[in-house]
């Protein structure tokens, strides 16, 4: 990498560093920032909700709160898989693109841990051509000798996100409050 693209790059990589859960999909490790996470929960009981893609699992009741559950390997195109002990639910809050914050489940395989990314693990995310996948993720994290995206967890979640939320909820709450009670 020359000096100059050091340079353009820099300010980009630096907001990057940071703290980041890891998890595993598929065999393949991702990141997110911490920052995002609220919680990690076992897989719980999820309720299906009728006409929604098929990655959106449904909605679980979270102390109260209705939370949509998205199983990330549907979402970036994985074939469906058997459940283990390891699969989980990390439970995130996402910014979607009317900018109101909402919390969100995302099922995956495993949660490994919470690394530290420094500036100089980041790469600038390739040119992959076509296809959607490369504008989710922020960057290339280099730990280990390992390469693990580090996911815009907004962007996965607000390419459907909004009406997924909207749509999941306002089901649930009429379902278990014909009055239009929120649970929350």
């Amino acid at each position: 990498m020359s000096a100059e693209t050091t340079q353009i790059l820099a300010p980009g990589v630096q907001r990057l560093a940071g703290k980041y859960l890891t998890f595993d999909i598929q065999g393949e490790s991702y990141g997110i920032d911490v920052l995002k996470v609220r919680e990690i929960i076992r897989l719980a009981n999820i309720t299906a909700v009728p006409q929604m893609p098929q990655y959106v699992r449904g909605v679980i009741n979270l102390r109260g709160k209705i939370v949509p559950v998205m199983d990330l390997r549907l979402r970036f195109g994985f074939p469906e898989t058997q459940n283990t002990e390891q699969t989980c639910i990390i439970v995130v809050l996402v910014k979607l693109p009317d900018s109101k914050a909402s919390q969100m489940g995302l099922i995956v395989d495993g949660v490994e841990e919470v690394i530290n990314v420094a500036s100089s693990d980041i790469e600038e995310t390739p040119d992959f051509g076509t296809g959607n996948f490369a504008e989710y993720i922020l960057g290339m994290a280099k730990i280990k000798g390992v390469v693990k995206p580090l996911l815009d967890i907004d962007r996965v979640l607000a390419a459907d996100g909004r009406e997924t939320v909207q749509s999941a909820r306002a089901i649930c709450i009429t379902k278990n409050h014909p009055n239009g009670e929120s649970l929350s």
